[in-house]
C-alpha cells in the first residue's frame, strides 16, 4: 500500500513538474489556440451562475474574463503557474476571485456540493487518472449545478487511435495524454446516477476539441 501511494505521489509530482516547465511560455503559446473554447466555457459557467471552481486555472488566463457578478476559485497542480495567476488577480484587482491555490484535481480539498459550477479547461487529458478527477468534479458540484469541460477527445478505434497510443509516452512527459476517448466519458457518466450530458460541441482548431456540459441532478 505504501509503495502504491508513493507511486501516486510521484505521478502527481511529474504532472506538476511538466506544467512548471510550461509556466514561462504558457500564455504565449496557448492564449490564442484555446481562446474560443475558453470564451464558451466561461459563458456556459456564467449562465449557470453563482460560485465557480476552475480546476486547472494555470496562469489565470480565464480569470479576467469572468463577470464580476460571479465568484471564482481557481486551483492548479503547478505553483509556478499560479504565481502568474496571483499576479493577475492583484494587478487587475479581480475582487470576485475568492482564492487561488495549489490543489490536485484528483483530490479536491473541498466539501461535497459547495460549488454551483465546476470548470475544467483542457485538464481531463492532463491528469494521471481522468475518471478520478471527473468523480471529484461531480462531488464538489451542488445538486442542480453544472460541470463544464473543454477537452481533446481521442479516437475509439482506427488509425488515429493507434497513433494516439503510440504518442502517449511522449505527450505524457509534456503533461497531457492523447488517447482519452469519448467512450470513457460515456462510461463515466453512465456510472453516475444523476449526472447527464446536456451539451457536446466541437471546438477549434479542427474540431479535435469539444465543449462538454454535464448537469448534476437535483433542484436548481
Amino acid at each position: 500500500m505504501q509503495t502504491a501511494r508513493h507511486g501516486e505521489l510521484m505521478r502527481v509530482a511529474g504532472v506538476a513538474r511538466a506544467y512548471d516547465r510550461w509556466a514561462p511560455v504558457y500564455d504565449l503559446i496557448f492564449e490564442r489556440i484555446f481562446r474560443r473554447g475558453r470564451a464558451l466555457a466561461i459563458a456556459a459557467a456564467e449562465a449557470a451562475g453563482g460560485r465557480i471552481l476552475e480546476v486547472g486555472v494555470g496562469t489565470g488566463i480565464s480569470l479576467p474574463h469572468y463577470s464580476r457578478s460571479v465568484r471564482v476559485v481557481g486551483v492548479d497542480i503547478s505553483d509556478r503557474m499560479l504565481e502568474r495567476a496571483r499576479e493577475r488577480v492583484r494587478e487587475m484587482r479581480l475582487d470576485n476571485v475568492e482564492d487561488v491555490r495549489v490543489m490536485d484535481a484528483e483530490s479536491l480539498a473541498y466539501a461535497d456540493g459547495v460549488f454551483d459550477v465546476v470548470v475544467a479547461q483542457y485538464v481531463v487529458t492532463a491528469v494521471p487518472h481522468p475518471e478520478r478527477a471527473l468523480d471529484e468534479f461531480a462531488r464538489v458540484c451542488r445538486a442542480g449545478g453544472e460541470i463544464v469541460i473543454t477537452t481533446r477527445i481521442g479516437a475509439d478505434r482506427g488509425l488515429r487511435r493507434m497513433i494516439e497510443r503510440l504518442l502517449m509516452p511522449v505527450t505524457s512527459r509534456l503533461g497531457f495524454r492523447t488517447e482519452f476517448s469519448w467512450s470513457r466519458y460515456e462510461s463515466w457518466a453512465a456510472g453516475h446516477d444523476g449526472v447527464e450530458l446536456i451539451e457536446r460541441r466541437p471546438l477549434p482548431p479542427l474540431g479535435h476539441f469539444s465543449l462538454l456540459r454535464y448537469r448534476k441532478a437535483g433542484p436548481a
